[in-house]
């Protein structure tokens, strides 16, 4: 058995661990010199405009968070806590770590993509390591950064229940981060095919286009720091969700380790993340996706290792391993579904390259097709994830005597964080793509040799991969989550209306039920419309600058003359900033009339709809955008005519259509699913006081 007070002390001890690892990756970065002019003059322009964009993204972002910081202030803090600002504090600092969090990753992955580039030109162990540490240091500093703010405010205040708005905070910007991120992205990023590829016929990545650094900044301002601020959230609303429910158990056995065991599964995760790290290894491979894959294999098995000692040694129970083992296998799962469906090499993208020949019409029926059928596997993962967590979670109450449901809700808590404590390295991969994918730019617009432009783009490839592969993670990771914030909401309900938890039932028969439940699916479909049309705007905008400077620049065709590249980089920052605020507030104001008009048991069904209709539309945005997206990349690649050819073209249409869904709405669905958990969390308090039925 752990001592009590080294069990305490180990999370914070691997949260600081994880930051000063990420500090030394970033050191192992920033020493790799650049001896290239123009790859460091096209390197300057993607950092600047990244920069500028997040200065300005994260002003909107603050001064909406101080104001909702003083409305929680006054009801919360002012009356029900003497003063104190418990929720108020909470959320400011969940608000803040989050931006940070997306900060430092763009910091880093925007100084790893020239010297990835440059680095080519000594083979493939240097770019390799280049770009997976600089993905890596963003994974290590958001998983270090959630525990210890975690950690931190549950010893300060001492109980899980006072700092849920920590994760609100959290989730608030994540969501504006990522909103706003794939808006701009997504808006450069159609601009420049669309003209550049489609009307121009000229590559990606090609010099004259004047979107195409405003399209590398998106790849860092909506994958990098969009994603950190997601993924940070994710962490921080999980662990909070769990320990609610562990200090219930606490309660019932005396064994404090049931409340900070979510913490100290992270703490195992970590020093697997950092275990796992030399597996990745550059010799003798052709696919750089076997490096990565190999570490990944390392590093779970000795999460699998490590959780084991832990349980053994903490809260004494084989059952809930066995739950906690059921998370960490449901991501391979998850990971294993979605490479299928977007890797080049399985029949779902071979399906949608092969139709491109019939036109760009053919192309979208069959890529939708795909994305509606990839939504099934994944569902039922989870589904079975769920079911086992529950079953182990059970058997765990039969031990002890606790109320069996309580047991089953533990269980699928456990095994929510079995799933998330391979997150760092999983992260690692996820920041690998954009960075290799701003390096295929650069080394194309610096006009660098073919041996190392083909280096680079086997990077790229993989990159793609890596960025499909992580959503879903992240996508997995977020349906079990909102099911665990489902359940902590419900037994803080019970706690605070004085029922018996295992007596709180949703109704479907009554009206506000039902009303609640219509409310809850259309939710993340409205959301969507707004996110998709936000980027249809932007890019419109950035279609006409383009085919402008086209027109209006003399000798800018020919490569003779410099185009105006700030120009689009304005155009897709003002768009993003205009157009994230509405539906992001709409995620935020929805739960609450729900609360205060319907009820707080209403407010359940809410959740659970929101949950079910979110996570099933997000699938299908995410995987069926990434199959598009390598279809046209499998095309390039010289089948079905190649580069220029009318499948070609076809193919660039679908994975236009694609890029909004799987890079801006789909992304955003997995936040405003966890986000309306974590503020129904937040105020069922007052919807108990304070709604009309």
């Amino acid at each position: 058995m752990i001592d009590k007070l080294l069990g305490q002390l180990l999370a914070p001890i691997a949260g600081i661990t994880a930051l000063i690892f990420a500090i030394y990756l970033a050191w192992y970065i920033n020493r790799f010199e650049v001896d290239n002019p123009k790859m460091n003059e096209i390197h300057d322009a993607i950092r600047e405009g990244s920069k500028a964009y997040l200065k300005r993204q994260y002003k909107t972002i603050s001064i909406i968070s101080i104001i909702i910081m003083i409305l929680l202030y006054v009801a919360f803090d002012l009356f029900g806590h003497k003063g104190i600002p418990f929720f108020s504090f909470a959320f400011i600092i969940g608000a803040a770590f989050s931006l940070l969090a997306g900060y430092v990753g763009m910091d880093v992955a925007t100084r790893a993509n020239v010297k990835t580039a440059y680095a080519a030109n000594y083979g493939l162990d240097r770019p390799l390591k280049l770009a997976y540490y600089g993905g890596l240091v963003m994974g290590l500093f958001n998983v270090g950064l959630s525990l210890l703010a975690v950690t931190g405010l549950f010893y300060l205040y001492g109980s899980p229940e006072l700092i849920v708005s920590l994760g609100f905070g959290a989730s608030l910007s994540a969501l504006f981060a990522q909103l706003g991120g794939g808006i701009y992205t997504k808006a450069a990023d159609v601009g420049a095919d669309i003209v550049g590829k489609i009307e121009a016929g000229i590559p990606e990545d090609d010099p004259r286009n004047p979107a195409v650094i405003a399209d590398n900044v998106g790849d860092n301002v909506g994958d990098v720091a969009g994603r950190g601020a997601d993924l940070f959230e994710s962490m921080t609303a999980e662990n909070i969700g769990a320990m609610i429910i562990g200090v219930f158990l606490f309660v019932f056995t005396g064994n404090f380790f049931f409340a900070i065991f979510p913490l100290l599964v992270r703490a195992v995760g970590i020093f697997g993340t950092i275990l796992g790290l030399p597996f990745i290894r550059a010799r003798n491979f052709k696919d750089p996706m076997i490096p990565m894959r190999n570490g990944m294999i390392a590093t779970t098995l000795i999460v699998v290792f490590g959780l084991y000692f832990l349980v053994t040694n903490t809260i004494l129970s084989i059952n809930l391993y066995l739950a906690t083992l059921t998370g960490v296998l449901t991501s391979v799962f998850i990971f294993l579904i979605t490479e299928y469906y977007t890797s080049r090499r399985y029949r779902p993208v071979k399906e949608i390259a092969k139709s491109s020949t019939s036109g760009p019409a053919v192309n979208i029926i069959s890529g939708y097709s795909v994305a509606l059928e990839s939504t099934a596997l994944p569902v039922i993962v989870i589904i079975v994830a769920l079911l086992i967590g529950y079953y182990f979670g059970r058997l765990f109450g039969v031990e002890t005597g606790i109320n069996l449901h309580i047991g089953g809700v533990y269980g699928t808590a456990v095994a929510t964080m079995g799933m998330l404590s391979v997150a760092g390295m999983i992260l690692g991969m996820d920041g690998f793509g954009p960075i290799v994918d701003n390096a295929a730019g650069i080394a194309e617009m610096s006009g660098a040799e073919k041996s190392l432009r083909e280096k680079i783009d086997a990077f790229d490839a993989a990159g793609n991969t890596t960025k499909a592969l992580t959503k879903g993670y992240a996508l997995g990771s977020a349906g079990l989550a909102a099911l665990l914030l489902f359940q902590a909401y419900l037994t803080d309900y019970a706690r605070l209306s004085g029922t018996d938890v295992a007596n709180v039932i949703v109704d479907i028969v009554k009206p506000e039920i039902i009303a609640a439940l219509f409310i809850g699916g259309l939710l993340p479909f409205i959301f969507s419309a707004f996110a998709i049309r936000a980027v249809g705007r932007a890019a419109f905008g950035v279609v006409e600058e383009v085919r402008r400077q086209f027109r209006e620049i003399p000798g800018l065709m020919e490569g003779n003359a410099k185009p105006d590249y700030s120009k689009c980089v304005d155009i897709s920052t003002l768009w993003a900033q205009k157009e994230m605020i509405i539906p992001s507030l709409l995620v935020v104001i929805v739960p609450l009339m729900v609360g205060f008009l319907l009820g707080p048991i209403a407010v359940g069904a809410f959740l659970i709809s929101a949950t079910v209709s979110g996570t099933l539309l997000a699938f299908l945005m995410n995987t069926g955008g990434a199959a598009w997206d390598n279809a046209k990349k499998l095309i390039e690649a010289g089948v079905f005519g190649g580069k220029g050819s009318e499948a070609h073209k076809a193919a660039v249409v679908g994975d236009t259509f694609g890029d909004p869904l799987k890079d801006c709405a789909g992304p955003s669905l997995h936040v405003l699913v966890k986000l309306i958990n974590t503020i129904s969390l937040t105020f069922v308090m007052l919807f108990i006081s304070y709604s009309i039925l």
